[in-house]
């Protein structure tokens, strides 16, 4: 039978005595390994006349009237007395949620009176949490913070309850340092999806970057569980698990196996703030807009999905394409690679991800703009791994526009190659002195037919050793490499070449330094078809 309003507001003293008020907890589970995580404590009134009563009928008086702190205040104690007994039977243990509500807070010594009953029954804090709703902080949010800084410090975990309620619920979540968001699911309005799955997915995400864990609560269906899963929001309470449940019951749940005893947060890396990154007044900031190179936050799943969260001006200024930062925000990254760049840059962000170190790679992607034709950019990407939350990665990217450098390599190279078809062709060997050194770097041609090593020393006397130049040419020779070490610009002769006595028309010329010192000369060696005479050795020919 439902009591009057003015019976309930008289009742709370006898009520309290008789304890008709008991305590059942509503279990919570990880969804996607079907474990029992904790539970929350909700009061349900038996009265010996009237019968079981409503929440919803006798809170809202208590609140009116002033009395709700003495409820609360009884919950908590039913809590301790629970844990207290699990602990006495050397039981396990799992987390109760129990609430804290705005009338509570406004009393001064209430978290005093908190721990003088938590110390009675001996309850380790761990297995303690306390909600707050987010219409608590609504106008006080100062006030809140201090009093959720204080339950910190005496180690409480505190969760945020019925976020999105509200209409203020990015505001607090900004002020406000909970350890948990309970979510109210009450956007899906019967289904899933839509709207409200759009702005529940955004709310997950955006929780989890705060490394903040949310348990989606009043869930009631298989599909509202499943999506919130896919959406990576894994922690559930609802109908669809279980109803609130006397003690008696809940306790049988935790005697089973299937059990979680800590709610995991996202992981970052270590000593880094990885919320700093958005805050416009941080150094990180500070450092990320000015004082590095073109830079960008990216989110990647494995899923093969990334998104860009950030970048910086360096890093439009590095594309050149006069792209905006709204642009490049709003486009699949991917949308600028083809296929094997893509599978290049892929591999370089998952090799990061297993090494947990900076690792670099070179990728050419097609940009466009509104006012430019499509250009092909060589891009040097340095990732490094700032953050993970199950199948997805936060990156660091450092990007430099290399294009400019790497078609003149590609250049060089397709010159070089050229120039080996064509020394092919020529019978054309080539090679490299250093003054200084001594040293010799011959072309492949001398490596693959003369069997040159890939730097020679103390040259030219393993040559001369190896009989690459005959021994009635050696000392004629030596006395070019003198000339040019004194500076001769320029030398040319004959010389026949191996045992096979094979003419070359054998070329040097010097280079010089700014001061006009010789520091290297560039020699060939061209075969020509003039038979020498068997006699005394041609001599060089100097030229000025």
């Amino acid at each position: 039978m439902r009591m009057s309003q003015e019976q309930i507001r008289n009742s709370l003293d006898q009520a309290l005595k008789e304890e008709q008020f008991v305590i059942y907890i509503q279990p919570q589970y990880n969804h996607s390994n079907k474990a029992l995580i904790g539970g929350e404590a909700l009061v349900r009134w038996f009265h010996p006349e009237h019968g079981m009563q409503s929440p919803a009928d006798f809170i809202p008086i208590f609140e009116e009237t002033g009395q709700i702190p003495r409820l609360d205040l009884y919950v908590f104690e039913q809590v301790c007395k629970y844990q207290k007994s699990c602990i006495d039977r050397k039981e396990e243990c799992y987390p109760i949620s129990f609430n804290v509500s705005r009338e509570d807070l406004q009393v001064p010594d209430y978290i005093d009176s908190m721990e003088r009953i938590r110390q009675k029954y001996d309850v380790p804090v761990s297995f303690l949490r306390v909600e707050i709703t987010e219409s608590s902080a609504v106008g006080s949010i100062d006030f809140i913070v201090e009093l959720v800084d204080r339950l910190h410090r005496l180690g409480y975990l505190v969760e945020m309850d019925d976020f999105g309620s509200g209409y203020s619920s990015l505001n607090v979540l900004k002020d406000l340092k909970v350890d948990i968001i309970k979510l109210d699911l009450k956007f899906f309005a019967g289904e899933v999806g839509g709207r409200g799955g759009i702005i529940i997915s955004s709310v997950v995400n955006m929780a989890k970057w705060l490394n903040t864990p949310v348990i989606a609560e009043g869930v009631e269906t298989k599909d509202q569980a499943d999506y919130m899963l896919s959406i990576g929001c894994e922690l559930i309470q609802g109908f669809y698990y279980s109803r609130p449940l006397p003690t008696e019951e809940f306790h049988k749940l935790t005697a089973q196996k299937t059990c979680q005893k800590s709610i995991n947060p996202s992981q970052f890396i270590e000593n880094l703030d990885t919320g700093r990154f958005w805050n416009p007044e941080s150094l990180e900031t500070l450092i990320f807009s000015n004082f590095v190179g073109g830079a960008a936050i990216l989110l990647y799943s494995l899923d093969g999905s990334a998104e860009i969260l950030r970048i910086n001006n360096k890093y439009l200024r590095e594309i050149s394409m006069n792209l905006t930062e709204k642009d490049v925000l709003s486009n699949d990254p991917w949308g600028y690679f083809d296929a094997e760049n893509k599978r290049i840059y892929q591999s370089t962000l998952e090799k990061a991800i297993k090494s947990k170190d900076e690792e670099e790679c070179e990728t050419w992607r097609t940009f466009v703009s509104g006012c430019c034709s499509p250009e092909r950019l060589c891009i040097l990407s340095s990732m490094q791994l700032i953050g993970t939350m199950e199948n997805k990665y936060l990156f660091y990217i450092m990007i430099r526009n290399i294009t400019k450098e790497k078609r003149i390599f590609n250049e060089i190279y397709a010159s070089d190659q050229r120039f080996r078809a064509a020394s092919e062709h020529e019978n054309i060997y080539a090679w490299e002195y250093c003054i200084a050194t001594k040293e010799m770097r011959p072309c492949f041609r001398c490596m693959r037919d003369l069997g040159v090593p890939a730097v020679v020393e103390n040259y030219p006397e393993p040559l001369i050793d190896a009989g690459i130049f005959p021994p009635d040419y050696a000392d004629m020779y030596r006395d070019w490499m003198r000339q040019i070490d004194a500076g001769a610009p320029s030398m040319e002769g004959v010389i026949p070449l191996t045992v096979g006595r094979i003419p070359f028309l054998i070329r040097y010329t010097t280079e010089f330094d700014e001061n006009g010192r010789p520091v290297k000369a560039f020699g060939s060696a061209r075969l020509i078809e003039t038979k020498l005479p068997e006699t005394d050795p041609a001599g060089g020919k100097k030229e000025s």
